[in-house]
């Protein structure tokens, strides 16, 4: 499953990626060296994700990087760029990612395919 989230990080100005449960837990994140100083797991994320109700999509734009957040079946998928980073390749890496997830929550359920490490 891996390699898949490869796909995404490889592209240019992506700094990392990370796959939230619906109740805020990290299920994944994996982060390039440069941008590894994030602790995604200091946040609340919970009342953010009750905000993304019902929204499919959403791009966050900040003064020096941005989050693309787009909600799966089994939770949500955050993508950490800076802002030369190519959204249309993000959003269509991100299109093919999410039905191995699907597929992945409905057969053995999304946190088993996910191994944190330590």
């Amino acid at each position: 499953m891996e390699p898949n989230f490869d796909d995404i990080l490889d592209l240019e100005d992506v700094r990392g990626i990370a796959v939230l449960s619906k109740d805020g837990q990290i299920l994944f994140q994996k982060f390039s060296t440069a941008a590894n100083t994030v602790k995604l797991e200091t946040k609340n994320w919970s009342a953010f994700l009750q905000a993304l109700e019902g929204i499919r999509e959403a791009d966050f734009i900040f003064e020096s990087s941005r989050l693309y957040v787009r909600d799966s079946t089994g939770g949500y998928l955050l993508v950490l760029m800076g802002q030369f980073a190519p959204i249309a390749m993000v959003r269509l890496n991100c299109d093919i990612l999410l039905p191995t997830l699907k597929q992945a929550h409905a057969t053995k359920g999304l946190a088993r395919f996910f191994k944190r490490k330590r």
